[in-house]
């Protein structure tokens, strides 16, 4: 009796916007008509849309409302969720090494294990870069994750509390909030925040409490510091003011030119010796490749830790392994950057990209190059207040967009997520769902 031919193994490593929308593409093409087997891996058990964290961390949006499960998703779209974080591969022997899997209390839960692939594609994202600034990693919140977005929401009511209760004057750095970096999340985690600060006054956390010697009530102080000469330098100067004049507005205090040396507990002092006081510190300046990809041997890295990939999005040295969204490095033929933007935009083209590409490899045909199409930048500042500038570059000339109808726009983001997860019917039913949710419930998370 002749052998069965194996499945061809399809992993996809990590299972961020591109990552989960690629393995869902091709569990609902390849998986269910057992042409392939696909498998997704990822060290966290849910999913949630990386560019909503700032929100989660403002306590606007309640994580758990929002999160998707891998399992149950993989099961209703064919594709295997492997718990594990990818810390190396084996390219000769093709397979993925994944490391030991311990619960919140340091007990093992599943030991070093690999996984064997015949083709790869790495979405495992970016990180922020700190550039070794003294106290960054020890006093300073990034927002990589849901988790950490939770822990800064978390510091955020317990410094409302804390200050709210206390007898005595407050601190200088108290109630105060240093947001390093001016880029799309800095900007758009200021805002939320200021937008939170009212609804948090209005609940009476930032007040403080009736003391036999009553001192002035202070609300949230927000201080977004930028190295460079403006806030959000990779996008066009136009767009750059527009969100700086909404957020001088807001109360947002902005320094430019303003390289950070150091932070800590109390604060954070800039290069040129001054000094910004905050007890809470946000980190979200620069990004970077995880640190695990220079060392694959063979492979092709650039600066940033990112994998260089050709036109196909296979990796340079190896055509067995792609590489997608923040961790990999893509040519911008004609344009001024090098490398196409690590944007959600950028990630959900490719994976839209190799969800008809690899079902065509495997059918014997050749691939077809990738290009990215530019449609713009959107940044949130709040409810109902965006800014935008569409198709394209400044260079051909975009349209520009504020408010309500860029906000629109920029709500429609997460949905074109939600439509390449779950189709028409389940978005529309999850989009009213949620809808109903942020009317009825309170418009800040106060646990």
């Amino acid at each position: 009796m002749a052998m069965a031919t194996a499945l061809h193994r399809i992993v996809v490593a990590r299972g961020g916007a591109g990552g989960l929308e690629l393995a869902t593409a091709l569990g609902d093409s390849l998986g269910r008509r057992k042409q392939a087997r696909i498998t997704l891996i990822d060290k966290s058990r849910t999913h949630f849309w990386k560019p909503l964290l700032h929100e989660v961390a403002a306590g606007s949006m309640d994580l758990g409302l929002y999160e998707l499960s891998y399992a149950a998703h993989g099961h209703a779209h064919a594709f295997t969720d492997c718990i594990g974080e990818v810390v190396g591969l084996d390219r000769q022997r093709q397979v993925v090494q994944l490391a030991a899997l311990r619960d919140e209390a340091g007990e093992l839960l599943a030991p070093l294990r690999e996984v064997g692939y015949d083709t790869l594609v790495l979405a495992v994202g970016s990180r922020v870069q700190d550039f070794g600034t003294p106290g960054v990693r020890q006093y300073a919140i990034t927002l990589d994750s849901p988790l950490d977005a939770e822990r800064f929401h978390q510091h955020l009511i317990n410094a409302c509390l804390r200050a709210h209760s206390q007898a005595v004057p407050l601190r200088p750095e108290q109630l105060q909030v240093a947001i390093i970096g001016a880029g799309a999340t800095g900007v758009e985690l200021a805002a939320q925040l200021h937008h939170s600060a009212e609804a948090l006054l209005r609940y009476g956390l930032e007040e403080q409490a009736p003391t036999a010697t009553p001192t002035p009530a202070r609300g949230l102080g927000i201080h977004l510091i930028e190295a460079e000469a403006r806030v959000l330098p990779a996008l066009p100067p136009r767009f750059a003011e527009a969100a700086c004049a909404e957020l001088v507005k807001l109360g947002v205090k902005i320094y430019t030119h303003a390289p950070v040396q150091e932070v800590d507990r109390q604060g954070v002092r800039l290069a040129d010796g001054s000094w910004i006081a905050a007890e809470l510190g946000v980190w979200a300046a620069g990004i970077q490749a995880p640190d695990f990809l220079p060392r694959i041997e063979g492979l092709e890295c650039n600066p940033r830790q990112q994998l260089l990939v050709g036109p196909t999005l296979q990796t340079t040295r190896d055509a067995h392994i792609f590489a997608i969204g923040d961790c990999a490095a893509c040519h911008w033929p004609g344009h001024r950057e090098a490398w196409v933007p690590a944007r959600a935009q950028a990630a959900h083209q490719q994976a839209l990209h190799l969800a008809r590409q690899l079902p065509r490899q495997l059918a014997g045909k050749p691939l077809q190059p990738w290009r990215y199409r530019d449609h713009g930048s959107l940044v949130a500042l709040g409810a109902h207040e965006t800014v935008a500038n569409l198709l394209g570059s400044v260079v051909r000339g975009g349209w520009w967009l504020e408010g309500y109808v860029a906000w629109l726009l920029y709500e429609s983001l997460a949905l074109r997520h939600q439509l390449a997860l779950h189709g028409l019917w389940r978005t529309a039913l999850d989009a009213l769902a949620h809808f109903l949710t942020r009317r009825t419930g309170p418009q800040v998370k106060l646990h």
